[in-house]
């Protein structure tokens, strides 16, 4: 069974930064696309950032700010968050593919076959 769990998210102030993290089970990111999404109260889930085939999506709102990391051996994906934004605040969410795919490099969680249960990050102004 493949299980995706959360950790990292909290209350920081905005300008700050978190780091969250992604721990697999039953699964690796070899071949496989892997992504965070986030979805803010009231809006629809958005990819924040997407890998698939070497390439990584960003949404243009965390250019610059957030990055995507991985340790395999410890089979943990990681989003680094700096200078942290009151809009960055949503609930956070791990998803992984099967497979590698088009749709997560344009931020789109179609075909993403595994979901975290999300962190909450809360930036405040």
């Amino acid at each position: 069974e493949v299980q995706l769990v959360e950790s990292g998210g909290g209350l920081v102030q905005a300008g700050g930064s978190l780091r969250l993290s992604c721990a697999a089970s039953g699964f690796t990111f070899d071949d496989h696309a892997i992504g965070w999404f986030r979805q803010a109260p009231g809006k629809e889930r958005e990819g924040v950032i997407c890998s698939s085939d070497g390439s990584t999506y960003y949404a243009d709102s965390v250019k610059g700010r957030f990055t995507i990391s991985s340790d395999n051996a410890k089979k943990t994906v990681y989003l680094q968050m700096n200078s942290l934004k009151p809009e960055d605040t949503a609930g956070y969410y791990c998803a992984a593919a099967r497979s590698s795919s088009s749709w997560c490099l344009a931020g789109d969680d179609y075909g993403m076959d595994y979901w975290g249960k999300g962190t909450l990050v809360t930036v405040s102004s």
